[in-house]
């Protein structure tokens, strides 16, 4: 009997967080998945009834394809800079040096700034006519004339990139270097007297404590990295010629530009699905041992 009113008096203290969860995701969630189903239009009729065909024809459409493309390759390269330079930062970082609690606290900045912050400060670094890399670069005799950066779809995408790894490395950072702080000083201490090399301390002292905080902090901004919108939009708004389009700009003009909301629905569910994926994967990895957060 007590063990059968531990078990409501549980269920009635969750009940309040249940009820925010469905008003706040369920709900939300139900009318996107009811709104992609129709032709509805972001102003006037609610639409015709579709089924899957927004489904099919978002899978088959050109510019969705290619905006899955730039995601994937801004996703990729932009979390593999984040996570090198990131776990370089915080092996440098975890020595003793004068002057590394400042380095610290300086790291953060990037970070802390907001994303529209970054993208507008980057893009005026990155402007054709008194950017400071254009300076810095002619003056140095790297290049011969101002560039147009983000104007340059060889150059524009990669420029992006720069400016998401520069906010983002500090997170990853972070992460490291706290798990740094766990290991034992005795045996970083015991592993340079037994002259074991640099790389063989990090993959064997170092790496066993550091895996399950990276792989959380590879998740998180893979995530992150899927559904960018804010930096890109602030800095190219998808161009030039949609070279910087990624999947979340993609679903914001389809549903607010071209006014197309059962389409933009479809697309906004499938980038979910995609993301959703990407979560599962995380799941079934450590449900298997093979990383421990």
């Amino acid at each position: 009997m007590e063990s059968r009113w531990t078990t409501i008096r549980a269920w009635l203290l969750l009940m309040p967080l249940l009820a925010v969860m469905v008003v706040i995701i369920g709900w939300p969630l139900a009318s996107t998945v009811g709104l992609s189903l129709t032709s509805a239009r972001l102003v006037g009729t609610a639409g015709d009834f579709v089924g899957l065909d927004n489904f099919a024809n978002a899978l088959g459409n050109p510019a969705f394809r290619a905006a899955f493309v730039n995601t994937a390759i801004f996703a990729l390269v932009s979390v593999a800079a984040e996570m090198l330079i990131g776990v370089l930062a915080a092996l440098l970082l975890d020595q003793e040096f004068y002057g590394r609690t400042v380095l610290r606290a300086l790291m953060i900045l990037p970070w802390a700034l907001p994303t529209i912050v970054n993208a507008t400060l980057w893009r005026l670094i990155y402007n054709p006519q008194y950017g400071a890399l254009n300076a810095l670069l002619t003056q140095t005799g790297l290049i011969g004339s101002y560039q147009s950066w983000l104007g340059q779809p060889g150059s524009a995408m990669t420029a992006i990139i720069v400016a998401d790894v520069w906010k983002n490395f500090p997170l990853v950072a972070l992460i490291a270097l706290a798990a740094l702080q766990t290991v034992p000083r005795e045996i970083k201490a015991a592993s340079i007297v037994d002259g074991a090399g640099v790389l063989a301390r990090f993959r064997f002292v170092l790496w066993p404590y550091l895996a399950g905080p990276l792989m959380v902090a590879l998740v998180l901004r893979t995530i992150e990295a899927f559904k960018v919108f804010d930096i890109i939009w602030v800095m190219t708004r998808g161009g030039p010629a949609d070279t910087t389009r990624t999947l979340s700009i993609l679903v914001y003009q389809e549903a607010f530009s071209f006014q197309r909301a059962g389409s933009g629905a479809s697309m906004a569910l499938i980038v979910t699905l995609i993301i959703t994926v990407l979560a599962a994967i995380y799941i079934a990895a450590i449900r298997r041992g093979v990383v421990r957060a």
